[in-house]
């Protein structure tokens, strides 16, 4: 049977940039995987080579935990980067690759573990449900949202899952602490038009279009969004004031999410909206003022505050600009406290006794939105036990993205007392 590290390299040489040809390789790879282990995978497309692998294990309960990945990766520039990144070269005792840590590895990690189950012949103690999905790395239209639009019935029975953006560790003196995301920041991705008058660019300005998108962009930059708490990230803090020895000033949390580094990366983004220009489209010719200027923003805002979001957003761009949404996703949440949250410290702290868990609520979004409409609940949990010096959070869509072997071959076994 092929090692979690040999898995994760396969996955990766399979070059699945999205927008690109597509994950079909990777799928198929998967399937072929799981079949030769006595499973009966699903195979089913949203489109040409826009590739979902679904399979469902049959375990002690029949209350069913889903444990969802992505097979697409976004972009890399060979140039950029140390080692090609489609090699899926092991450098260093670190898998190399695009997709190494989102999230190939951790689809590696739910395989090995899976594989492992099959060749021990031991049962699950619930129904497993495994999704290899397209297109997260975009809207999820090719991957999640079809799968739970078009084939619902293979989520029948379940209540919980896990997927990426949590469970790894990050250090702290003697201890590690392990956030286990209960929640994600909602997702609106909003494109902006600005109409005016077209006209000679040597002629004194007229109601120009491209001006009055950039004042409106300006506005929205620079805009001090105030802190929101929600519950769980109030609880975060908290609990790494105990953790650290020093209760985190609540008056000034920028400045404490400095002070404590690595720590702090884990609310600094969650305590309030954000609203970042990403995108600008406007013009033709130097000497000519367009009719239309359009850019694009990404906004996020935290669980029930998109009405809050979207009226300052409306306020700051004024009423000359219109805007239309790319995407628009809810601020899915998880039960916390709980017992299957619980569960998923108890895994953790088995396999590293110097494990602290906390909660974690992620700033981006994920797969977890889709299922949300289901009425999945989903925490992130891909285990990792993490080198202190490796940045973690800048391996997402970064140059040189690797995860550790033995980061891979402990999250292997901590899934493994997780599911048995």
């Amino acid at each position: 049977m092929k090692s979690v590290a040999e898995i994760c390299s396969d996955l990766i040489r399979f070059d699945t940039t999205n927008p690109g040809s597509g994950e079909r390789p990777a799928a198929e790879y998967v399937a072929t995987l799981l079949a030769d282990a006595g499973m009966e995978p699903v195979v089913f497309e949203s489109a040409p080579k826009r590739t979902t692998v679904v399979t469902r294990i049959d375990g002690d309960s029949p209350d069913a935990l889903l444990i969802h990945g992505h097979l697409d990766v976004v972009p890399a520039d060979p140039a950029e980067w140390r080692m090609h990144p489609f090699s899926g070269e092991i450098v260093d005792d670190c898998v190399y690759g695009r997709g190494a840590v989102d999230m190939k590895g951790s689809c590696a990690m739910t395989l090995a573990t899976v594989l492992g189950m099959a060749a021990r012949g031991e049962r699950p103690k619930r129904d497993l449900v495994l999704a290899f999905l397209a297109d997260e790395e975009a809207t999820g239209d090719h991957g999640s949202r079809h799968a739970v639009g078009e084939h619902r019935d293979l989520f029948d029975g379940v209540s919980e899952a896990i997927s990426e953006s949590g469970g790894f560790s990050v250090g702290s003196g003697d201890d590690r602490v392990y956030p286990i995301a209960v929640g994600e920041r909602g997702t609106a991705w909003m494109r902006l038009t600005a109409h005016g008058v077209a006209g000679h660019g040597s002629r004194p300005p007229r109601d120009n279009p491209v001006a009055t998108l950039a004042h409106a962009l300006s506005r929205v930059a620079s805009y001090e969004w105030p802190v929101r708490l929600t519950p769980p990230v109030a609880a975060l803090i908290r609990e790494l004031g105990e953790i650290t020895g020093r209760p985190v000033d609540l008056d000034r949390l920028d400045a404490e999410a400095a002070r404590l580094g690595a720590l702090g990366h884990l609310f600094k983004g969650q305590i309030r909206n954000s609203a970042n220009p990403t995108m600008l489209d406007a013009g033709y010719k130097v000497n000519v003022v367009p009719s239309t200027a359009q850019a694009h923003v990404d906004g996020r805002y935290l669980p029930g505050l998109q009405e809050e979001f979207l009226g300052v957003i409306d306020e700051l761009l004024g009423p000359k600009i219109t805007r239309e949404f790319v995407n628009l996703e809810d601020a899915p949440g998880a039960p916390y406290p709980s017992p299957f949250f619980d569960e998923l410290a108890g895994a953790l702290v088995a396999e590293d006794p110097r494990a602290r868990p906390v909660p974690y609520v992620m700033a981006g979004g994920t797969d977890a939105k889709s299922f949300a409409r289901i009425g999945i609940k989903g925490y992130g949990f891909a285990p990792l036990m993490l080198r202190p010096d490796l940045d973690y959070f800048g391996m997402f869509h970064g140059k040189d993205e690797r995860v550790p072997v033995e980061g891979l071959e402990f999250g292997t076994r901590v899934l493994t007392r997780l599911l048995t």
